[in-house]
């Protein structure tokens, strides 16, 4: 496909060159020539745009496969055969014989993690179904450039080579039985490693399952769910309703209830030790987790727990084919974790049946407020899990679920394992399958709910009919709403700080209260709470997406990141790169704080001379210039390098991190003690990003005087990180709006031109009084200099407007 698009792009250049053999033709032939170029660019993205998307698959696993030699992912292997099939994958060849095959996950399944673009690996599979190797070849999850070592995920993706997905088991973990569970989850990178456990077995169990490998050899194996001659299906007809202790007593409802003592034997019992090292806190027989589940889709047991017009609702919702789970509990242990906030994904939770595993996204999950039966329990975390479309998950047969317990045992590490509860219908609610040689025709189910999966006339789901769900980025805003609202009122704030500015400036103890009280809000809250910190990596991903395919829910699923690029985004049309770098920025924070904390400890302050100072500024320019240079080339090698930036480091990771990135950071924070803001001033390309469309700022707010540079330079001495040139100028590009030279511009005991101004217009005063002293007193000498220089709040200075410089 690639010499095709080569060729075409060659036809176009050809036609280009048309244009200038035009003048040698004539009438219609010079018409035809003259719109060459545009045929053969309409061809060139025709071709594109109407390649199969089977034959994009193969060109992307052609890319990759030669990255990496074949005997790495099928042992034996000395070659490759052609790509071919559906999904794609390459036969793996020893000696002209077919052993194997090897195939890219995200041509199978969808493999989108925190970042919202694909993890890609290269897997491959044995003739006997088995995972023989795995290779990750692509991936910007954040969570693995900013502290995951990747050897962690290498060794996390290498345990499951081994493993055989058609039979639903795991390699042994450390010479042990084979699990069902797959490798140890790495703390830290719990979703993104379930994302890259989910794409491998499941891309892996179809790449089998097509071609006949392992259990599924000659059509044996694991068939369609509810096949075989004891499958059941449930009973539509069945009405009624039920109370919580009838569906607790019948096995409607099951239950997994886990009390501290449990919880400590099982972490003792598991294979590392530093779990039994760190106990649950409290009495043994306190409950960690008391937790229920039912499927929600039963029509019995989902009128009985949701009420008639709340299953009614949810089966509409729903449509045919889709089945929901119902999850209640209480306890100090949450089933629902955060990963579903931050990437989308339950973390702690799945179902299991035979070789299916489910997994559910946010889009999948409907809090639930309370039960509808009077003596049902007050749960305060009520789920209710709509099963992905596409799963063969059938209520019918016997599952389990999982729930992933965690245990930290250091900083950022934890220990994991899991407890399942296993789950079968009650026979009251079953029928048999009927016979398949009078099968029944499809039909609405009692009461008009649509038939379901295992139930009397069940039809798979019409194509393109997938129910309407709230993207996961709106959940995810509704999840945070109380951080939006939080940082939204902060930047409210912040604006009102700006706008009146004049007045704030004039009253300099307040200002500076104001100031540090932001400044400590911005690092404690925006920084290490809210992990709100920007990066050059999110200009480069943007760069990236209006090249390669932007869509908005990428960039929504952060929501503080998205509206602080919007307000700095704003802020550049009114105050330039200050209102962020001097405000917002944790970083910019912590540097500042340190700066003062070396002040007060005496501190000898470096003072860099100008001539040195405007030379080494560009230097943040020239770092930012490289790194999107790079960018186009290969976003993954830029974002890499863009640990020039230590905010993972101190903000996102809080100094939990290896001891080359520590010593950089205290490097960087530890010359802020000398030298305010050095990172700002000279290294940081977030910095240099934002100043370059800060040019096109349509207000000046910052005020001067003619005399500023010429000769006073009090506010050029002054200025924290030396904005201010020698004649006086601004540059709006290192400027960080600490509005220190506005407190100045009104302050009469210390900028030259008022305190000159006040004094003139003092001595006036005093000679326009009348004389009036008592019988043996002298009259006072009149006050030639400046008093003492204590800030106030005097009447700014007469005719401001003459001196003012926009």
């Amino acid at each position: 496909m690639r010499d095709r698009l080569y060729r075409a792009a060659a036809g176009v250049a050809d036609a280009l060159g048309a244009r200038k053999r035009m003048r040698a033709t004539s009438g219609l032939s010079q018409k035809i020539a003259g719109r060459r170029p545009v045929i053969a660019l309409l061809g060139l993205m025709m071709a594109i745009l109407v390649l199969p998307p089977g034959a994009r698959a193969e060109e992307r696993l052609s890319e990759y496969l030669g990255r990496v030699p074949p005997a790495e992912l099928v042992p034996g292997a000395d070659s490759l055969g052609p790509i071919a099939g559906s999904p794609p994958a390459a036969p793996a060849l020893a000696a002209g014989k077919t052993i194997g095959y090897v195939f890219l996950n995200s041509d199978v399944v969808n493999a989108t993690g925190y970042s919202g673009r694909p993890i890609r690996l290269l897997i491959g599979l044995g003739s006997d179904g088995i995972i023989t190797g795995a290779r990750l070849v692509e991936h910007h999850e954040p969570i693995v450039l900013i502290g995951i070592p990747e050897q962690k995920i290498k060794s996390y993706i290498d345990g499951f080579v081994g493993s055989n997905p058609t039979t639903g088991t795991f390699a042994p973990v450390a010479g042990g039985a084979p699990g069902r569970h797959g490798p140890d989850i790495i703390s830290g990178a719990t979703v993104t490693v379930m994302v890259l456990g989910d794409t491998i077995t499941k891309s892996a169990l179809a790449v089998a399952r097509a071609r006949h490998l392992g259990a599924f050899a000659a059509g044996n194996g694991p068939g369609p769910v509810g096949s075989g001659e004891d499958a059941r299906r449930i009973d539509m007809t069945k009405t009624g309703q039920s109370d919580w202790q009838e569906l607790l007593g019948d096995g409607s409802i099951r239950r997994l209830h886990l009390t501290v003592a449990e919880v400590n034997r099982i972490f003792r019992d598991s294979p590392d030790p530093r779990a039994a090292e760190r106990p649950e806190a409290g009495p043994d027989d306190d409950t960690f987790i008391d937790l229920y589940v039912a499927p929600a889709t039963v029509p019995l047991i989902g009128r009985s727990l949701l009420g008639p017009k709340g299953f009614d609702d949810l089966v509409q919702r729903l449509g045919p084919g889709r089945q929901a789970i119902l999850i209640m509990a209480e306890g100090r242990y949450s089933f629902r974790g955060s990963g579903y906030v931050r990437g989308g994904i339950f973390d702690r939770i799945q179902l299991l049946q035979g070789e299916n595993t489910v997994r559910f996204r946010d889009r999948d999950y409907e809090r639930v407020g309370r039960l509808f039966p009077d003596d049902a329990p007050e749960f305060p975390e009520i789920g209710l899990f709509a099963v992905p479309q596409g799963n063969d998950f059938d209520p019918a047969r016997d599952w389990r679920l999982s729930l992933l317990v965690q245990r930290a045992v250091g900083a950022l590490d934890k220990v994991f394992v899991s407890v399942d509860l296993s789950y079968a219908l009650p026979g009251s609610y079953l029928l048999p399958l009927p016979s398949p040689a009078a099968p029944q025709a499809p039909a609405a189910g009692h009461d008009g709910v649509p038939n379901l999966p295992g139930s009397i006339g069940a039809d798979a789901p019409p194509p393109g009919n997938d129910p309407e769900t709230s993207p996961l980025w709106i959940r995810i805003w509704q999840q945070r709403t109380v951080d939006i609202a939080i940082l939204c009122v902060a930047l409210v704030i912040l604006t009102a700080l700006f706008f009146f500015q004049d007045q704030l400036v004039r009253r300099p103890r307040a200002a500076g209260l104001i100031r540090s009280g932001f400044l400590l809000f911005t690092l404690l809250w925006i920084g290490w709470y809210a992990d709100a910190q920007m990066s050059v990596v999110n200009i480069l991903a943007l760069a990236n997406a209006l090249t390669t395919g932007f869509r908005w829910d990428y960039f929504l699923m952060d929501p503080l990141i998205f509206i602080l690029w919007c307000a700095t985004a704003a802020s550049l049309l009114f105050w330039g790169r200050g209102a962020y770098c001097g405000w917002l920025c944790p970083f910019g924070a912590l540097q500042e704080f340190a700066n003062r904390l070396g002040r007060r400890l005496r501190v000898p302050q470096i003072e860099i001379p100008w001539a040195v100072h405007e030379r080494l500024w560009p230097l943040k320019y020239i770092l930012f210039l490289g790194l999107f240079g790079l960018s186009l080339y290969s976003l993954s090698d830029a974002e890499k390098l863009a640990e020039i930036e230590p905010f993972k480091t101190a903000i996102i990771l809080k100094f939990v991190r290896h001891w080359p990135f520590l010593l950089y950071a205290a490097v960087l924070i530890g010359g802020s003690l000398f030298v305010e803001r050095l990172f700002c001033r000279y290294l940081c390309p977030l910095g240099a990003a934002l100043a370059i469309p800060a040019r096109i700022r349509m207000f000046d707010w910052l005020k001067r005087y003619r005399e500023c540079g010429n000769p006073c330079q009090r506010c050029a001495n002054e200025c924290p990180v030396q904005a201010i040139h020698p004649d006086g100028r601004i540059n709006p590009n290192e400027c960080i709006y600490c509005m220190h030279c506005q407190e100045l511009y009104w302050d009469d005991h210390r900028c030259p031109v008022v305190i000159s101004r006040r004094l003139k217009r003092e001595r006036q005063q005093s000679m326009s009084a009348p004389p009036s002293f008592a019988a043996g007193t002298r009259a006072p000498a009149k006050q030639e200099s400046a008093p003492p220089s204590t800030p106030s709040s005097s009447t700014p200075p007469a005719n401001r407007g003459e001196d003012h410089v926009g």
